[in-house]
């Protein structure tokens, strides 16, 4: 698409076989400690103004999000004021025992097109960890309504000019609310299941915004579901399965990133997202059904750690 990328990590954030990947796609990849404020947008500065940047996208969540908003915006490298974000991370949290799903939606020009629906799948009551995402939800006409408006109602509401966002919304007994809103690409390969479910690259529509293009999104035409493989905390000793999954003609993606010795977080923790298996199917119980079956495709011996 004609751009070039200088990219920024945080070392401690960035995982060993993604590293290449970011070095390859980038001009040139700066490691900079993003809790350190003053060095961080010291780079951001110097980096900026040394390659002549156009535009500063943060491309997750946490701390550093506020500053890197306010240096964009300092520099005339982003449509959003930085009280636009904390206009958005100011939600009212919902009881954790009710139903998730969250809004995808690509902000242009001021303008919130949603992109679609992700449901959350979860262990159930007590505790609802997240086990897998499926998209889209599985909603009647006005449920799906009422949850889009919810979102972009505090999209418009917060000033967001620019950019993805990643909206979670809670189903509560008088309706929807706000949980959370995130002003990047939903996490934990989302974006993948978009593209599967209605051919639609999620990622390059935002390199596309920022030509003025406005996203033009298809329905969906099937549901893509991503399952975190549900492994016990521990030790790793050995594991096989993840050539039998890698070759089923319905995988779409899986990633197992462990090694014989290492340490396997339990379900629950956010680093088990880590290992996963996403699939394609015409129905939510097919989808479902498939994670359940690459699951059981992976044995893996795990030596508890006190």
């Amino acid at each position: 698409m004609g751009f070039r990328i200088w990219s920024i990590w945080d070392p401690v954030q960035l995982e060993a076989d993604f590293a290449q990947r970011i070095e390859e796609g980038s001009e040139e990849l700066l490691l900079t400690d993003f809790a350190d404020e003053d060095r961080l947008r010291e780079t951001i500065t110097r980096i900026t103004r040394r390659h002549g940047i156009d535009a500063l996208l943060h491309c997750g969540h946490g701390d550093s999000v506020l500053p890197v908003a306010e240096e964009a915006w300092r520099l005339g490298l982003s449509p959003n004021p930085p009280e636009a974000y904390k206009r958005l991370q100011a939600c009212e949290r919902a009881p954790v025992q009710a139903p998730r799903l969250s809004v995808e939606t690509l902000t242009v020009d001021g303008y919130h097109h949603v992109v679609g629906v992700t449901a959350q799948r979860t262990t159930g009551r007590p505790h609802f960890l997240v086990t897998g995402y499926l998209h889209p939800a599985p909603l009647t006409d006005d449920e799906r309504k009422v949850i889009e408006a919810a979102a972009v109602d505090w999209l418009e509401a917060s000033g967001y000019r620019f950019g993805p966002a990643h909206t979670q919304v809670a189903l509560l007994p008088d309706g929807p609310r706000i949980v959370s809103c995130r002003a990047h690409l939903a996490a934990d390969r989302i974006p993948l299941l978009v593209e599967i479910a209605r051919g639609f690259d999620f990622e390059a529509a935002v390199l596309a915004a920022l030509l003025g293009g406005p996203p033009v999104v298809p329905s969906a035409s099937q549901y893509a579901e991503i399952g975190f493989f549900l492994l016990p905390g521990g030790r790793l000793e050995t594991y096989t399965g993840t050539e039998d999954i890698a070759v089923t003609p319905w995988v779409r993606g899986a990633r197992f990133p462990y090694a014989v010795g290492d340490l396997i977080p339990p379900v629950g923790d956010p680093r088990a997202r880590r290992g996963y298996v996403v699939v394609e199917g015409d129905s939510p119980e097919l989808t479902q059904e498939r994670v359940s079956n690459a699951r059981e495709d992976l044995i893996a011996d795990i030596r508890p750690t006190e």
